[in-house]
């Protein structure tokens, strides 16, 4: 079935970068406005062997850039991502003209921490998230008083996709702290940080922190186990079902 055209705007990659054999960066020029908030995804489409198809991503750029960035994984098996993993630098794309999804910050509760954990592509809302504060606070915008606390999961170091960034930030920014951490440290000796999975550092990082469901909003966003698991550990800890927000990643 063919694409409404009023819908789409026919958008361009601009920049692709690999960071493993399946997980992969790009820029996308949107090919018109495009407005989103940071948490919220876009949708691109194209035709796959005859058939007009469309999937939605987390846009890990920020709303103050002009183009839009991606973070993905490849599904062997899927219908649209190994399609997608093909296309280079110059390719065209069907771009939905409006942006979707309600996971975005909290800044309504009067929580003042935010607890972000990710695994693999699930930090992409989290990196739009931290890119659009870090531009306010160097513009002395930022929400008062507010503080982040991000955990990111991958098997190993070589699959985050924005780890110098975030410590970066973190190293100049007082209001966030980043923890990677990686679940198959046998396969990755030279790694000197964090090891486990998510859910198996949160109680640490959570005391440590001083966290409570009074005043933090926790974000889950990546692998499902990962969700269920670190949503469960929250709950016995007191995080009530309006403290805590889930994106899920099949």
């Amino acid at each position: 079935m063919a694409l409404a055209p009023e819908k789409y705007y026919e958008a361009r990659i601009t920049l692709r970068e690999d960071i493993t054999d399946d997980l992969w960066r790009i820029r996308v020029n949107p090919g018109g406005e495009f407005r989103f908030v940071a948490g919220q995804y876009a949708t691109l489409g194209s035709e796959v062997n005859g058939k007009m198809i469309e999937r939605p991503y987390s846009i890990a750029s920020s709303p103050y850039e002009s183009e839009v960035e991606f973070f993905i994984e490849l599904v062997r098996d899927g219908g649209f991502t190994p399609f997608l993993h093909e296309l280079q630098t110059g390719a065209d794309l069907k771009f939905r003209k409006i942006a979707k999804g309600r996971f975005t910050l909290d800044l309504k509760s009067g929580r003042k921490n935010h607890l972000l954990l990710s695994t693999v592509t699930g930090v992409a809302p989290f990196i739009s998230y931290v890119r659009t504060l870090y531009l306010d606070w160097k513009k002395n915008a930022m929400p008062a008083d507010l503080n982040v606390f991000m955990i990111q999961g991958a098997s190993r170091s070589w699959e985050f996709g924005y780890q110098a960034e975030m410590a970066g930030v973190g190293a100049e920014a007082p209001w966030l702290k980043y923890v990677p951490t990686i679940s198959r440290h046998w396969e990755d000796m030279a790694w000197a940080g964090e090891t486990g999975r998510v859910e198996d550092v949160l109680r640490k990082y959570a005391d440590q922190w001083n966290l409570s469901g009074k005043d933090t909003t926790a974000y889950l966003c990546g692998r499902p186990e990962m969700i269920e698991n670190a949503a469960g550990i929250l709950a016995r800890r007191g995080w009530d079902k309006r403290a805590m927000q889930s994106e899920a990643y099949f």
